[in-house]
């Protein structure tokens, strides 16, 4: 696996582009501009790799599109050494970016075939991340709580159960709504228990589904 100077020139160029779309936590971009996305991807598909555009990977899932990770992270405001859930471990990239700024990670995965795929890469990159596969509506409790939790599917709803795992002061960001378009929504867990909903724009997610799929 190579990190080509064409790579890294694409890469910087798209952080730019993320910059000029309104990201500002430099260091989500900075963490944008260090993962080589393209390692995510088939070989085949570089060119696409520093596209700002989701892309198919497997299972009828996708990688998401580079401004959604930056503003999925960025609304997490996670801290170093952050505990942080996430549910849908799909290619690996958002769980890269995350390790990549100091959290700890735990990620959840339903697809098998994805899930080893994405460990494999995770490990060989170098990043430290707990990997499970199981269903992301149950998360997981024996590791909760957490200082925060992404959920990187369509939620219908937001789960209760995930919610309960969230620490006091912690921030869940989650896509809720139908199969067509999503409303980011950030929830954020007073001391008390009490939660504050905000809304921070349309997106476009793969549904978020229960159970497991075992594939090959």
């Amino acid at each position: 696996m190579t990190d080509s100077f064409e790579a890294k020139g694409k890469r910087k160029r798209m952080v730019e582009e993320l910059r000029q779309k309104g990201i500002a936590d430099e260091e989500v971009l900075r963490a944008i501009n260090t993962v080589p996305r393209h390692l995510f991807m088939d070989p085949a598909f570089l060119s696409h790799a520093y596209v700002d555009k989701a892309f198919p990977i497997s299972s009828g899932q996708t990688i998401s599109q580079p401004f959604t990770v930056a503003v999925q992270t960025s609304l997490l405001k996670l801290k170093k050494r952050d505990r942080i859930l996430e549910i849908g471990t799909g290619s690996g990239y958002q769980a890269a970016i995350l390790a990549e700024m100091g959290a700890k990670v735990f990620t959840i995965e339903r697809f098998r075939e994805i899930y080893l795929k994405a460990q494999k890469l995770l490990v060989s990159l170098g990043y430290h991340i707990d990997f499970f596969y199981g269903d992301g509506y149950t998360g997981k409790p024996m590791y909760s709580p957490f200082d925060g939790i992404i959920i990187t599917a369509a939620a219908a709803e937001i789960p209760s159960e995930l919610l309960n795992q969230l620490k006091p002061g912690g921030r869940m960001v989650v896509p809720v709504g139908g199969a067509a378009s999503q409303t980011m929504t950030v929830i954020e867990k007073a001391e008390d228990g009490s939660c504050k909903y905000s809304e921070h724009g349309a997106f476009a997610f793969v549904p978020m589904l229960k159970g497991t799929v075992n594939g090959k």
